[in-house]
């Protein structure tokens, strides 16, 4: 029996606004409770101040302190309850290159494949 619980809340972490907006319309009219952040240092504000999430979905290549992969890594260390969704267009990561059983999936996504995706995580 995992500790994860199903996924209802979604930090999308993605520095392109509009592919950010995008992500998060999608997981909104999904259903899902969604927070975002422009880079990986925004993302562990939220989440440091004790915001319920249960599922990452981070862009790899992003500006900043960190890329996305190096957030994965972190946010499993400190969260690890927290499940990782990666995405990018220009990296393709092997499941076996993620921590903790994340998944990858590939840009540009269809709203169809990455709510199939974040619903794989339960």
């Amino acid at each position: 029996m995992s500790n994860h619980h199903p996924v209802t809340a979604v930090l999308v972490v993605e520095d392109e606004p509009l592919v950010r907006m995008h992500g998060i319309d999608i997981l909104k009219d999904a259903g899902f409770d969604v927070f975002e952040a422009a880079d990986a240092d925004e993302a562990l504000l939220i989440l440091g101040d004790g915001t319920e999430v249960h599922l990452l979905f981070s862009g790899v290549d992003m500006p900043g302190s960190m890329d996305g992969l190096q957030l994965a890594h972190l946010v499993h260390e400190r969260w690890p309850h927290i499940h990782l969704l990666l995405t990018s267009g220009h990296h393709k990561l092997r499941d076996t290159e993620m921590p903790d059983a994340g998944k990858f999936v590939r840009k540009p996504w269809t709203s169809e494949a990455l709510v199939r995706q974040v619903r794989e995580f339960v």
